[in-house]
């Protein structure tokens, strides 16, 4: 079975894509993150993601990152590639690239704009996943910006279906929805977390292995520090990385604008451009605010 040969498990972090001042993608500033973040004791990669601005990108740079990426990490940590796409062909290309390249499984969004039904939402991963039938598949679900909600019925359905697709992000926010799409996915149906405030919380009702966060970009430290306590069994730790957790995500406004991602990366040694229309860049005093209230509350945010 695909799901022998990967493991979700820890912090994996979905990169921000760093552009150049012309909005070209800066090829140069990507590894130097990447490097950041091994360091920083991260458990995987994913580049491509929302917090990646992968909307914003064409098909050639998204595969260009993934390449980047893939080169720089040289299975020092896992790497997942997001591939979904609006289009059912677009994403099957998406996909079958990652699996040339040596990926160790794809992470894949819902389609969005379009508003699905669970039949054509399981047909549409059906279909991706019968074109790459002996390559690990990840469920991305995050209904509040594609408008197309994974929910438990739709889960169990495409396990049945596809034994390729091993496991599901799930960013719907929802704890309950979160456990009951573990249950459906079956006992070795791998979980990912999404929604930085509920992952101590999903941790101990056994839901997840891995929290896939935005955040972390900046802030690596904080979800290592959570991860690492929550495994050696000191709750009391895990708590406080958690509750330093959200004040990251209130005041990095939990990727609700990415430029203070990007902005909090530029305070640490790490420039990695502005964001691209369009999205707009947060000013100067949203910044020196937010950076301020963060080394208030004790986050990490000395150079790298």
């Amino acid at each position: 079975m695909p799901s022998k040969n990967v493991n979700i498990r820890g912090v994996i972090v979905p990169l921000v894509t760093p552009f150049k001042e012309n909005g070209a993608v800066d090829e140069k500033a990507l590894p130097r993150l990447i490097e950041f973040l091994i360091r920083a004791g991260v458990h995987g990669i994913m580049p491509g993601g929302t917090t990646g601005e992968f909307a914003l990108l064409t098909v050639e740079e998204r595969q260009r990152i993934l390449e980047v990426t893939l080169n720089t990490v040289n299975n020092r940590v896992l790497v997942l590639a997001q591939t979904g796409a609006p289009s059912t062909e677009t994403t099957i290309a998406l996909t079958r690239h990652a699996q040339s390249l040596g990926v160790v499984a794809a992470t894949i969004i819902t389609p969005y704009f379009v508003r699905l039904s669970d039949e054509a939402l399981i047909e549409h991963y059906a279909q991706v996943a019968q074109a790459v039938p002996d390559y690990p598949l990840f469920l991305y679900n995050i209904p509040q910006m594609t408008g197309n909600n994974i929910t438990a019925p739709v889960v169990s359905a495409l396990v049945q279906r596809c034994p390729n697709i091993i496991g599901m992000k799930e960013s719907s926010g929802n704890l309950g929805q979160i456990i009951e799409s573990k249950a459906a996915g079956g006992a070795n149906f791998q979980m990912s977390i999404g929604g930085d405030g509920l992952i101590l919380s999903a941790l101990v009702a056994g839901a997840v292995t891995a929290a896939v966060s935005g955040n972390a970009n900046p802030c690596p430290e904080s979800f290592v520090e959570l991860f690492e306590c929550y495994w050696r069994g000191d709750l009391a730790g895990a708590q406080a990385a958690q509750a330093r957790i959200q004040h990251i995500r209130r005041n990095l406004k939990d990727g609700g604008d990415l430029s203070l991602f990007k902005a909090a990366l530029a305070y640490r040694g790490l420039p990695v451009g502005g964001v691209r229309a369009p999205l707009l860049n947060a000013s100067k005093e949203v910044v020196s605010k937010s950076m301020q209230v963060l080394l208030d509350h004790d986050v990490k945010l000395t150079p790298a």
